[in-house]
């Protein structure tokens, strides 16, 4: 089917959509505030700036409903489906216009980027009377709907995957307290200075398994010199975005001496995310930076055990220790070098880590395909709320994940 469009001042849209003023159609409505301990308990969810922040007794507003972040995150969208408190950072959306579908409104709201409409002076704030100004197309009621239905199948099918990633790293968590502590097998255990082990396992500090390296100083470049220079704010939970590292000039000495390798641990060692470790695996050309420490095996180590070693409880609780609780003195090899752990015999270090990778495996996978989602969703997004994309008929859960 053809559809006719015509020319507005926010561009092309189809024929039988209207441009609107917000302002004619929302009311932006100040929140409530409560106290840290009103907002402890309760069966309400009370929402902040940024999304949920407690639970109250109360409810302040019947659900659904969308709340827009006021102070703190300026313009942060979040949505209800229960009745709610929103604090007195946030505005609640109040509709004045009964054509408008509330569900539709949300994921318009979300497109906009109402973070950039801050107040010109005083204390940083989402400026009400910029967001009433926005003009927006307006799809027919019924066809808003049908947006919704679908975006909203998207955000469904999102939330599954993120279950899904969150029972898996409840997994983990549970096989890493159960592997580094009784191992597999093991009947006899004993009493260490990091915690009970099995009997037949050793403690050794870091530096009697391997050698620590300073990162090199170099200055990031945009420009691809076919060196990738990995920073202490290229590490990330879910690991390195290599695409969105940048690279350096080196010496061919420097290269040979800093160059990254399959099996290598690097440790931030100093700012907020000190102790954090990344595992070095299928690397490009790479070298590290001076925030860095890396750690080469000695001896008999299986490095990706030591890895996941430094994702424990155990490791956490030394590094805290050394480093006093001080975010600025950080970590040094000799620091860094004290820290024990426990070493079983290599075969089972191999079997410890090759249970542990396959769940991170898992994890890479959920993830990829979360990323992949969220790509599927913006392109429905930006197709249907600008109406380049029309609505032909709802699409269900397993259509979103084939377009995925």
């Amino acid at each position: 089917m053809q559809y006719k469009f015509k020319q507005t001042e926010i561009g092309m849209i189809p024929q039988d959509w209207e441009k609107v003023r917000l302002g004619d159609k929302v009311s932006l409505e100040y929140g409530k505030g409560l106290t840290e301990a009103q907002r402890e308990n309760g069966r309400y969810p009370v929402f902040g700036s940024n999304g949920v922040v407690g639970y109250h007794n109360d409810f302040l507003i019947k659900g659904p409903g969308i709340i827009v972040g006021r102070k703190g995150t300026i313009g942060a969208i979040s949505w209800s489906n229960n009745n709610f408190w929103p604090i007195d950072t946030t505005y609640f959306v109040k509709l004045i216009d009964d054509k408008v579908d509330l569900r539709w409104l949300y994921f318009k709201l979300t497109a906009l980027n109402l973070s950039k409409l801050n107040m010109a002076t005083g204390t940083p704030g989402l400026n009400r009377d910029l967001a009433y100004s926005q003009v927006i197309p307006l799809p027919p009621l019924l066809e808003q709907k049908k947006i919704a239905e679908i975006l909203s199948t998207a955000d469904e099918a999102i939330e599954k995957v993120d279950e899904a990633i969150e029972k898996t790293q409840r997994l983990k968590k549970g096989l890493m307290q159960e592997l580094l502590t009784k191992g597999i097998g093991h009947k006899e255990f004993k009493e260490t200075a990091i915690g009970r082990i099995p009997k037949k396992w050793e403690i050794n500090s870091i530096t009697e398994v391997g050698t620590l390296q300073y990162g090199i100083t170099k200055t990031a470049k945009k420009v691809n010199t076919g060196i990738k220079f990995l920073r202490i704010t290229d590490i990330t939970d879910e690991g390195i975005k290599w695409n969105s590292v940048p690279y350096c000039e080196l010496t061919k000495n420097e290269l040979e001496k800093y160059e990254l390798k399959n099996g290598d641990i690097l440790f931030a060692r100093i700012g907020a995310t000190t102790g954090k470790t990344c595992f070095i695996e299928k690397a490009p050309k790479s070298v590290f930076g001076s925030y860095l420490l890396r750690m080469q095996p000695l001896k008999d180590i299986d490095t990706k055990l030591l890895y996941f070693f430094t994702q424990s409880p155990s490791y956490w609780n030394q590094v805290n220790a050394v480093k006093g609780g001080q975010l600025k003195g950080g970590l040094n090899t000799k620091l860094l070098g004290s820290i024990k752990l426990p070493t079983p015999p290599l075969f089972e270090q191999q079997k410890i880590a090759e249970i542990l990778n396959s769940v991170d495996k898992r994890l890479e996978l959920l993830r990829m395909r979360k990323e992949k989602l969220e790509r599927a969703k913006k392109g429905l997004m930006d197709g249907l709320l600008t109406g380049k994309v029309r609505v032909t008929r709802l699409i269900t859960e397993e259509d979103f994940h084939e377009k995925a």
